[in-house]
């Protein structure tokens, strides 16, 4: 059995790094992917999905390093089901509505931001889009 996830987001908040007891360094980050398209109503629709990421040992001290609130990251990696439901996390936002959010336990990480890019993170922000020109392509 194999399973795999790539995602393409931006950080929604600066990572956070911690050392299990063993002194492995663990580092947790949230990635909010976003998708834009037109209701049967006509009316735009903006979705944001949350995903919770972890990455472990070097890659964790790197990402901490290098990573900050808004930088565009590719994240490839496995799913991880909450312990409690089997799912994703389910939770409850200040104004009532419910919200979950998917786990990831990272086994690649790409940086997609140069570090002069101090984006403000907009959950509204859609993915870059392909180069429309596809006289380049050498097949």
């Amino acid at each position: 059995m194999y399973q795999k996830i790539i995602i393409v987001g931006n950080l929604g908040n600066d990572p956070e790094m911690r050392y299990t007891p063993s002194g492995q360094a663990v580092t947790n980050f949230s990635v909010a992917t976003n998708n834009r398209y037109t209701g049967k109503d006509g009316q735009r629709v903006d979705e944001t999905i949350w995903f919770r990421v972890s990455a472990w040992g070097r890659q964790a001290e790197t990402c901490n390093q290098y990573l900050k609130r808004g930088r565009k990251v590719l994240v490839e990696g496995r799913m991880t089901a909450d312990r409690q439901t089997g799912g994703p996390r389910v939770f409850q936002r200040n104004d009532g509505s419910y919200g979950a959010s998917y786990e990831i336990t990272a086994q690649s990480v790409q940086f997609l931001s140069s570090q002069g890019d101090d984006q403000s993170f907009q959950a509204s922000d859609g993915m870059s889009s392909a180069p429309e020109a596809d006289d380049d392509i050498p097949f």
